[in-house]
């Protein structure tokens, strides 16, 4: 075979190609114009601050949680196990030093974290003072 025969096939497969892909290319998924723009349509929709976006549904709220129940809630799997190193819940040893510094101190850590512990202790719905209560209630324990 020449060197032009095969300059010539390579040319040819080449050129096959680009046709069919150009072909392909072109291709419509399957259905009508309505359809092709239903599926283009975006799932649901963004509410920004300042639209009138509806009613949103109201949230039953029962009022303030005790520290107990902030506890049992949100600070129960790391302080009852001592997971990642959470002072274990009722213990004066693994409390006291931190007693020693202060509420204040405590409260600190509480909202924005400490080594392992997240800020607000996960619970970012809770408010400053249901956190405190539960900061209380886990103190009240260890003595």
């Amino acid at each position: 075979m020449s060197h032009l025969n095969k300059i010539a096939r390579v040319t040819l497969a080449v050129l096959t190609s680009v046709a069919v892909l150009s072909v392909q290319a072109d291709a419509v998924p399957p259905g009508t114009d309505d359809d092709i723009r239903t599926r283009l349509t975006p799932f649901g929709s963004l509410c920004r601050a300042g639209e009138d976006c509806g009613t949103a549904a109201a949230t039953a709220s029962s009022g303030p949680k005790s520290g107990e129940d902030v506890y049992n809630q949100f600070c129960f799997a790391c302080h009852a196990t001592g997971a990642s190193g959470a002072p274990l819940f009722g213990s004066a040893e693994a409390w006291g030093p931190r007693i020693d510094k202060g509420m204040d101190a405590l409260m600190a850590s509480t909202l924005n974290g400490l080594n392992m512990m997240p800020p607000r202790g996960t619970c970012m719905a809770c408010s400053d003072d249901e956190l405190q209560s539960a900061v209380t209630y886990m103190v009240d324990q260890a003595h």
